[in-house]
Order: structure tokens, then C-alpha cells, then sequence
């Protein structure tokens, strides 16, 4: 295992901007519906839809293995459409960035329990099956090898709970994909203050009387109470300074958030997708993962604080496994610096250099 100097890449870094180039090659949307999906809780649903998004063409190396497809798997609450802006797609996906999509052909799912794929507000509401992290890996890979045609990945790329579903990918197939970038993650179970955090936001809403066991009819004072332990860990005391540097400021930031997040976010939705991590654990199995991983972390990220040493004794237990912690600054934003590339992007290009085959 390496850790990777950071003292260089800082003096060539630039501050994301809305002017990123965008994305030329076309995006399309799709939706596969996988028959008779069996969770690891035993249950099934005869239906499960599984939402995407594709960039670019696939391409194969003349016998039909697939060699340039990259997926992209993001965080809990999130979908794909959160890649799909200038400050992420206009700074990997573009002409001569690290994925440019006249080269890679890049899969962005909806993981389940998010997006426009399959979740509890569809309509089965508490009757949707209890996922895991390991039933959303085992959907993603059916999307990818009975819909898509891809038998193979250039690499894994995921943001947060999208992180903790690369290491999971790394485990569970551990020749499909040339190399892994997990992201804002750890490779270990959820415990600790990152366990506590969900388990309040969890009883917030199934302990708000209107909730009925999930069979409410308006959204829940006690999703807001969720929202608001989701926003104190995600962002950096830096970052909201900036942000919000007087009590106007702070207090429209807050009601702003809580506008944007309130009017997408279904409170069964979002407990779903906190109960999902229960038995993440990847742990034990570390030394299965055989392609080159790269696993970078932020200094301020609450989520997943580096004076744990977590990261750096799992990745040491990974046949070429290196980490890159980045140091608190004025460019990183807590846990959520994993969706601005600006500051990561050349560490992705040099490991895809790195696992060139």
C-alpha cells in the first residue's frame, strides 16, 4: 500500500466552474427490468427496474470482451443525474479529460431505492424489500451484463455510498474491472458516530407520529429532522463559513437546502437507503481484490475522519492499494469534495495509467 504525495497537485489546481466544458457526446437514458430479483433478506419482487444513464459508445477488443466501460455509482439520497452537471461530466467527461466519452463508454445507474429506479415511494411504500449494499452491487451487475452487453470494466469509480459499493465490487467479482476509485469511503462496517448519525435520522422518521408505519399521506416533520443530521455531517465548518458567512446567510442556506432536498426526497425513500448500510462490511474479504485501487479521503470529512486510520490499514491489505487523504483547505467541502473532480481528477488519470493493460 502507498500513500501518494499531495504537496505538487495543489499548485495545479483550479476552482470548479460553471463555465466546465460540457459533454458532447449524447446521453441516453434507459431503463432495464430485471425479473424475479431476490434480495438477501429472502424477499423478491417479480420487477425490479433498474434506471441509467450511458455516455459515450462501447467497444470491444475483437473477441467480445468489453475494454473501455466505466461505472459511475453514486451516494445515499443521490441519483445519476448528479454526475451529469458541468462541475463533474463538463470535468471528467469532456474532449481530453481523464474519461472522455469519444473514448469510454460510462454507465451512471440509479442505484435501487433511488432516482427513477425501483424504491419504497414507487408504491409499495414499507412493503418494499429491505435492501443491502450487496443486493445493489448484484443489480448493478446484472444491469451491466444482461442489458448492456459489458462483461468487463475499465474501472469502478463511486461516490460515498457508491465508495462503499466499489469495494464491495472489488470483493465480489474481483477480475470484472481493471481498477477501482472509491471515494469518501471506508472499507470497513458502519459504526461510530457514522452509525449514530443515520440511526437518529432512521428514528426521527419512524418515530414521527405521522408516519403509520410507512403508510403516511404527506411528507413527515421528521424527514426535515433527518435532512438537517445529513446536511451537519456532510459539509465542512470551512466550506459553510464561506458559504454563509453571517446569520442571514446561514439561515437562507439552511432554508434553501431544505427547500431543494424536501421537495424531491420521500421519507421512506430515505430510510430505505439509510438502513441499506446496516451490514456493509468488506473488511474481512480485503485481500480479494485483485485490480489497482486507488481509495481517496477528505481531512474534513465527518462522515469518514481520517484520525480513525480505517482507510490506511484496509488499503494496506490490498495488492497494489494506494491512498490519497487530501489536507483541509479553501478547496475541499467535507464529505462532499467526492463530486468535484476539479480537485481529484489527476490522481484518477494516473491510476488509470497505472492499470493499463
Amino acid at each position: 500500500m502507498k500513500t501518494l504525495a499531495l504537496a505538487a497537485a495543489f499548485g495545479l489546481l483550479s476552482a470548479p466552474s460553471a463555465a466546465a466544458q460540457i459533454v458532447p457526446q449524447p446521453r441516453v437514458p434507459g431503463d432495464a427490468v430485471i425479473r424475479d430479483f431476490r434480495f438477501a433478506s429472502g424477499e423478491s419482487l417479480a420487477e425490479l427496474k433498474m434506471h441509467y444513464v450511458t455516455i459515450g459508445r462501447k467497444l470491444d477488443d475483437g473477441r467480445g470482451r468489453t475494454t473501455n466501460a466505466v461505472l459511475v455509482l453514486h451516494g445515499t439520497g443521490g441519483s445519476s443525474e448528479q454526475f451529469l452537471g458541468p462541475h463533474f461530466a463538463g470535468v471528467l467527461f469532456g474532449p481530453g479529460q481523464p474519461l472522455d466519452a469519444s473514448r469510454y463508454y460510462i454507465v451512471i445507474p440509479d442505484g435501487i431505492g433511488h432516482g427513477a429506479s425501483s424504491k419504497p415511494s414507487d408504491g409499495l411504500k414499507a412493503k418494499f424489500p429491505r435492501y443491502t449494499y450487496d443486493d445493489m452491487v448484484k443489480a448493478q451487475y446484472r444491469l451491466l451484463t444482461e442489458f448492456l452487453g459489458v462483461d468487463h470494466l475499465r474501472l469502478v469509480i463511486g461516490t460515498s455510498m457508491g465508495g462503499m459499493h466499489a469495494w464491495v465490487w472489488g470483493e465480489t467479482h474481483p477480475a470484472f474491472m481493471d481498477a477501482l476509485l472509491p471515494l469518501a469511503s471506508l472499507p470497513a462496517p458502519i459504526a461510530g458516530r457514522n452509525r449514530m448519525w443515520r440511526k437518529m435520522a432512521m428514528d426521527l422518521i419512524r418515530g414521527d407520529p405521522e408516519w403509520k408505519g410507512g403508510d403516511y399521506t404527506a411528507q413527515l416533520p421528521g424527514l426535515r429532522g433527518a435532512l438537517s443530521l445529513l446536511l451537519t455531517v456532510s459539509g465542512s465548518p470551512l466550506g459553510w463559513m464561506q458559504l454563509a458567512p453571517d446569520r442571514a446567510a446561514a439561515d437562507a442556506a439552511v432554508e434553501k437546502y431544505m427547500a431543494e432536498r424536501l421537495a424531491k426526497m420521500d421519507a421512506n425513500d430515505l430510510l430505505w437507503a439509510l438502513d441499506a448500510s446496516r451490514d456493509y462490511d468488506p473488511w474481512l474479504g480485503l485481500e480479494k481484490i485483485k485490480a489497482p485501487l486507488l481509495a481517496i479521503n477528505f481531512a474534513d470529512d465527518a462522515i469518514n475522519p481520517p484520525e480513525l486510520g480505517i482507510l490506511e490499514k484496509g488499503v494496506a491489505r490490498v495488492k497494489g492499494g494506494q491512498t490519497v487523504v487530501f489536507p483541509l483547505s479553501e478547496k475541499t467541502r467535507g464529505h462532499q469534495t467526492h463530486t468535484w473532480p476539479d480537485l481529484w481528477k489527476t490522481y484518477l488519470s494516473e491510476l488509470l495509467v497505472r492499470s493499463k493493460r
